[in-house]
C-alpha cells in the first residue's frame, strides 16, 4: 500500500517555472513506476511523464518534452516534476501516481495509487 501527497502547485505567469513534489508513505515505493498526470476542467486525465523504479528511465508526453523533468529519490520516498517554460495550456490539476505499469504507460487505469492532486494555473 502506498499513499501519495502532492505539493508545490500554484499560480505562475507563462514562461515561468514550478516544481511539484510527491511524498510517498510505505516501504514499497521503490518497487513502483511513478507517473505524473494532469486533468483540466472538462477534459480527461492526461499522461505527463513516468519514471522507472530505479530512476534510470523516464518518458514524457510530446506536449511537455524538453520543458518538464521527472525525478525520484527512493531513499526519501519522494518524486518530483520540474516544470519550465510553462504555458497557459499546462493549467490543470496535477496528480502523482504509482503502480506496476511500464515506463511510458499513458493509461491512468494502469496505476494503482493516486494522490489528491495539486492545482497549477498558468496565466498568459
Amino acid at each position: 500500500q502506498v499513499q501519495l501527497v502532492e505539493s508545490g502547485g500554484g499560480l505562475v505567469q507563462a514562461g515561468g517555472s514550478l516544481r511539484l513534489s510527491c511524498a510517498a508513505s510505505g516501504r514499497t515505493f521503490s518497487s513502483y513506476t511513478v507517473g505524473w498526470f494532469r486533468q483540466a476542467p472538462g477534459k480527461e486525465r492526461e499522461y505527463v511523464a513516468t519514471i522507472s523504479q530505479s530512476a534510470a528511465v523516464a518518458s514524457y508526453a510530446d506536449s511537455v518534452k524538453g520543458r518538464f523533468t521527472i525525478s525520484r529519490d527512493n531513499a526519501k520516498n519522494t518524486a518530483s516534476l520540474q516544470m519550465n517554460s510553462l504555458k497557459p495550456e499546462d493549467t490543470a490539476v496535477y496528480y502523482c501516481a504509482a503502480g506496476r505499469a511500464l515506463v511510458g504507460t499513458s493509461s491512468p487505469a494502469l496505476f494503482d495509487y493516486w494522490g489528491q492532486g495539486t492545482q497549477v494555473t498558468v496565466s498568459s
